[in-house]
């Protein structure tokens, strides 16, 4: 968003003359702040303005959005404090009757039953009675919350409570290499660690264990009180960690074996940078680095074979030049003792090198590529003869270029160029990027590896609010192009109201058309049409006192409606036995952000009933039933899932019932499945029912390579499954049926050929032989073949349940789909095939023909409800086996991409919404995936920012705006919401040269996925975006909190600075020898900015949005810790940091 920067003394004097004419209270301390949102060359016609009053302590006492609901009405948030000074209660904003122009109200709570009713519009903390001020219960908004607190405890750990591993290290081959055993007290003396634990509202209660250190030792999850599930974290005599145990490794005997099946391990050099890792069941992988601590090659156990090595060379400023593979039988220790005095890096050259058809533009010092798999160009376009045309003007703004302006402005500085080539042959995927005069991305050009192109240019407000969008696309070079066209229209405070659609010169459709209340929630939005008043379909939404989307239309009532879907929390309403033949699962109320039913219902012929599944979970909140009830039959026992687990979530047990056949009172058993293990590996699925329904007849042994792939499945006739370096299957014969995919070097799938049948996917537009067949639009997708847009109602997963489509006067319902609660279809109902080319259903994903579902880094199984490939992220997630689907919760979490279960939590105690990779359960946190449709109303740096929606890739979006790497807003209701983190180079930087701190590289390449390289530390590295946003482009330089003290920290500060910085401006940086002492670094006119690509089921581009963000950084130390804890305020930050004073002094006198 743009501001406008005056002189303070000008500010002052604008603020007078404002208060002057609307009243601003004069006799009131505040804060007024108001953001242009539009400028029609004279004066804004649209600003978003916030008024903070301030009490005699400088303490916020009310806020006031001025004019912010959709009505033109003030909305209030009412600040109070205890007689102590302390916030123990957070009101939910109130919109008022009227506007005062930014006055103060002096009763803002008192209409607060227009819009909530005479619900609890507060949540209130409960402090201990000491001066520590430790929260010890969080009470929720919502009369139902009122006895269903969040409760922590502090304690120290008691007798036999936490076992003592200790580590023997010895240097073998120039790395750790530690002995793993048990203390010879077995166990932690009393009072020797932290004890901190927190119940949520459930009563689920998560004990987090901490060495004097601060280092985590144990995380137990509380089972049953005979019961635990623990993980421990075991660090060597360097205090690098060394070895993960999860739950089911625990009360073992420490065998090699033991080990090798279950365990995390790592190795470290003498520079504590990580060079050895193995994951439970996977082989050993290796890490090589150069003099300056960055990634430049590295090696899975499948390539180790082949003496093969992924290898990441950068340019002069460190950022990633070119990837590729080199071929070298040494060993890891080898190479790295060639290379550990040498800085490498390769320039911009005017021959360069070639490989694989291409010309490289940079030289080949060291380690000459046996071939290249993706070069990033910056600063300027190298002049290939296959170039497009350079655009002078995109949608009327003059397109930066590389030569100097008279201001000096220039694309030096961002990245302009990629080629990424696939895999399995040498085509080439060309990406360019046109910026504006403001450094803004506004265009991009995709030649695909077909030879055709996807261009995309956007037109920008005076906010970088996108307006409209031109996408022009060709399979082929020769082929006619295709030109779709975006229309945006927002409100006075840029809430999204209309999304328009035009395909070449045809009628323009009228995708959606947006409704909101008074805090800005969606209730309303009316979808197709060609026409405002005539649309398709009305969809109606509702939501609870915690903003939890609710209801999706009515199923209890559906009307004219096609689909109706209703979430009940903390409501039971069907059985709490539906299967009597398990009376000790029980269907009950949660109050934590689980489901505990659903209900639907939908207008096709074949289903007239209210259909419901509810479910029950254990303590860790894994699912283990899902009961089906038809309203007109509840006890039938129909489509059921029932699980058993071990320590790890690997399933151990599914049972699953077919539906009702005629004449029948009770649905029969299909399959009851006994999996076999060897550590989390699955080697056998038996099942006691021999029939062909659901899972088929096997016992077959399955099969696994060094990486832990699954390279067999006899029970379903797969006789081999033949994988890439980026463990993506490319070949899979089944019953003599051969299945080819060629994918891009950055993961992404471009052709998948099975028998006669050819599938071509282009940046969303997916062909079959050569005949293009659709492409996503933001509400379905458009039908090439039938000339229809076809819509998708969707539910809080983004399960495809209903498709449809305009016929003659009325709709046409095209296709129904429900889904066993771990994704496989319903079989006996449904009977309508759909589109045979549209095979995006659960969770939005593709059907393969071998019936798994492809989520782009793995495929998933449906029907045994687990992957075949090891996760690439499961360090960020090491109490979980890697093989398990959404942390066995599948009505909780989504795995976006099959790398890892990623959702959105709120924090208990300030109720701030935030985005957290792959955890099941977050200590202090209640989960909010289920309400990922949740629209409300916000501020983002003081500018009105109105519908937010909770995306899966931990982006939201507000006013046609995305928000990631970290950005924040806050909205009416008192809740900040935050992205999930980018690169914050303040904090980055903070860490250099800190005790137990290792930089290095990660693999690059284009395309932001992290899974490119399979040494990606989940848990503790960050990719490096350059510029953050373009096209994905990542320089993956990493920081992690293992290791020693980092050498040679000057070598990387200015790259890190042209890394972040991608705008013209100056920099100026001095690093101080002593880490206690701040480093300097400053900006002047400098940001980043990016390409927003919204997209589709299926992966098209449905529209384009461009964020600036602005960089600050100043006076860091190296020695600065990030001790903040998110989940209080400023003021208890301060009390916390003398907590733990206070806490280190009890424990060093115990």
């Amino acid at each position: 968003m743009k501001k406008l920067i005056i002189p303070i003394g000008a500010l002052l004097l604008s603020n007078i003359t404002y208060a002057q004419l609307f009243t601003i209270s004069s006799n009131e301390n505040y804060i007024q702040s108001k953001t242009y949102l539009d400028y029609n060359g004279t004066s804004a016609t649209k600003s978003s303005e916030t008024v903070q009053y301030f009490d005699g302590l400088g303490r916020p006492k009310q806020v006031v959005n001025v004019k912010a609901s959709p009505l033109g009405r003030d909305v209030v948030t009412h600040i109070e404090y205890d007689p102590f000074g302390r916030q123990v209660k957070d009101y939910l904003p109130v919109p008022q009757l009227s506007t005062s122009n930014g006055n103060y109200y002096s009763g803002p709570l008192g209409v607060y039953p227009n819009t909530y009713g005479n619900e609890k519009i507060y949540s209130e903390k409960v402090l201990e009675s000491s001066p520590l001020d430790r929260v010890l219960e969080q009470k929720q908004v919502g009369n139902d919350w009122n006895g269903k607190s969040v409760k922590f405890s502090y304690d120290t750990n008691g007798l036999n409570e936490v076992y003592q591993f200790t580590t023997s290290t010895s240097w073998v081959d120039g790395a750790t290499k530690s002995v793993l055993s048990l203390s010879p007290a077995t166990v932690y003396a009393p009072n020797q660690l932290y004890k901190n634990s927190v119940k949520d509202e459930d009563g689920n209660e998560t004990i987090e264990f901490k060495n004097g250190r601060g280092q985590i030792v144990l995380v137990r999850k509380v089972m049953s009180p005979a019961e635990n599930v623990d993980t421990y974290y075991v660090y060597n005599e360097y205090d690098q960690l060394a070895f993960v145990i999860p739950p089911l490794a625990v009360h073992k005997p420490i065998t090699d074996d033991l080990l090798n099946t279950l365990c995390y391990q790592y190795h470290y050099d003498g520079r504590g940078r990580l060079v050895e890792k193995k994951l439970p069941g996977k082989g050993w992988e290796f890490m090589v680095y150069d003099k300056a601590d960055r990634l430049m090659l590295t090696q899975d156990a499948n390539m180790k074979g082949s003496g093969k090595w992924l290898m990441t060379k950068y340019d002069e400023f460190g950022r990633v030049a070119y990837t590729g593979i080199f071929s070298s039988n040494d060993s890891r220790a080898t190479i790295q003792d060639q290379i550990k005095d040498l800085v490498i890096y390769d320039a911009r050259h005017s021959t360069g090198i070639v490989r694989n058809g291409m010309n490289i533009y940079y030289t080949a010092v060291y380690f000459i590529p046996e071939s290249i798999l993706s070069v990033n160009y910056y600063d300027s376009y190298p002049a290939y003869s296959f170039n497009p045309a350079f655009p002078s003007t995109i949608q009327g703004e003059p397109v930066l270029t590389e030569t100097p302006a008279a201001d000096g402005r220039s694309t030096k500085g961002l990245p302009v160029m990629s080629f990424v080539k696939n895999i399995e042959d040498d085509n080439w995927t060309r990406n360019y990027t046109y910026y504006d005069q403001k450094g803004r991305a506004i265009g991009s050009h995709s030649v695909n590896h077909l030879g055709g192109y996807t261009r995309t240019e956007s037109k920008l407000d005076f906010a970088g609010i996108t307006k409209q969008t031109v996408t022009r696309h060709k399979r082929l070079s020769t082929d006619t192009e295709r030109v779709i066209t975006e229309t945006f229209d927002y409100d006075s405070q840029n809430r999204l109201v209309t999304h328009k659609h035009k395909i070449d010169n045809n009628a323009e459709e009228i995708l959606a058309q947006n409704t909101y209340n008074e805090i800005s929630q969606v209730t309303n939005k009316k979808v197709g049409g060609v026409t405002a008043s005539s649309p398709l379909q009305q969809i109606d939404y509702k939501y609870n006192i915690r903003g939890w989307l609710t209801q999706i239309n009515d199923p209890a009532n559906l009307g004219n409606d096609l689909f109706g879907y209703k979430i009940k929390y903390n409501e039971v309403q069907g059985l709490e036995v539906p299967n009597t033949n398990y009376p000790n699962h029980k269907v009950k109320p949660k109050y934590n952000g689980n489901i505990a039913e659903v209900d639907w219902k939908t207008s096709t012929g074949a289903n007239d009933n209210v259909r419901r599944y509810g479910y029950v979970y254990d303590p860790l909140n894994r699912l283990t039933a899902g009961f089906y009830q038809k309203d007109t039959n509840p006890s039938g026992k129909e489509y059921n899932e029932l699980f058993a687990y071990d320590l790890n979530g690997n399933i151990l047990n599914l049972v699953r019932t077919q539906g009702l056949l005629p004449g029948s009172t009770e649905a029969m058993v299909i399959d009851n499945l006994i999996y076999s293990y060897t550590g989390n590996r699955l080697t056998k699925v038996s099942d006691a029912y021999l029939n062909s329904l659901g899972y088929p007849v096997g016992g077959n042994e399955i099969g696994y390579d060094d990486n832990g792939n699954m390279t067999t499945q006899l029970d379903k006739g797969i006789s081999s499954i033949q994988y890439n370096y980026l463990n993506l299957p490319r070949k899979i014969t089944q019953n003599s049926k051969v299945m080819d995919y060629i994918y891009r070097a950055d993961g992404v799938k471009v052709k998948k050929v099975f028998g006669t049948e050819t599938t071509d996917y282009l940046d969303g537009f997916q062909y079959t032989n050569s005949i293009l067949k659709f492409f996503p639009t933001a509400e379905g997708y458009f039908n090439v073949e039938t000339g229809k847009y076809v819509y998708n109602y969707t539910d809080h997963l983004g399960n495809t349940r209903l498709s449809y489509a305009k016929n003659g006067a009325g709709t046409e319902i095209i296709e129904e789909s429900n889904y066993y609660p771990f994704g496989l279809k319903h079989e006996g109902y449904n009977v309508l095939t759909g589109n045979p080319s549209y095979k995006y259903k659960y969770n939005g994903k593709e059907l393969q023909e071998t019936g798994m579902y492809d989520y782009g880094a793995r495929f998933y199984m449906p029907d045994i409800g687990r992957w075949g490939v090891i996760d690439p992220l499961a360090e960020k997630m090491t109490r979980h086996s890697p093989y398990n689907y959404a942390f066995n919760n599948p009505i909780m979490f989504i795995d976006p991409d099959g790398r890892e279960g990623k959702d959105w939590y709120q924090n208990n105690l300030t109720q701030n919404i935030e985005w957290h990779d792959g955890s099941a359960e977050l200590d202090g946190y209640t989960n909010l995936t289920a309400i990922n449709n949740t629209r409300v109303l916000g501020v983002e740096n003081g500018q009105t920012v109105q519908e937010f929606n909770l995306n899966s890739d931990g982006s939201f979006t507000a006013g046609g705006q995305t928000f990631n790497n970290g950005e924040s807003a806050t909205t009416l209701i008192g809740t900040t919401i935050t992205s999930k983190p980018g690169f914050d180079l303040g904090k980055w930087l903070s860490h250099l040269g800190n005790e137990g701190g290792d930089f290095y590289s990660n693999l690059g390449g284009s395309g932001p996925r992290e899974d490119t390289n399979p040494f990606f530390r989940g848990d503790i590295d960050k990719m490096v975006d350059v510029g953050g946003y373009f096209g994905g482009i990542h320089n993956g330089l990493s920081r992690g909190d293992q290791g020693i003290s980092l050498m040679n920290t000057m070598v990387d500060v200015m790259s890190l600075i042209d890394l972040a910085v991608s705008a013209a401006g100056s920099t100026k940086s001095s690093s101080n020898a002593v880490a206690a002492e701040p480093d300097t670094l400053s900006y002047h006119g400098s940001q980043a900015v990016g390409l927003n690509i919204y997209r589709g089921s299926g992966g098209g581009i449905t529209g384009v949005g461009v964020k600036t963000q602005d960089i600050h950084l100043s006076g860091l130390s190296r020695s600065q810790r990030d001790s903040v804890s998110s989940r209080v305020s400023a003021d208890e930050i301060k009390r916390n940091n003398q907590k733990d004073s206070v806490l280190r002094r009890i424990m060093k006198s115990r």
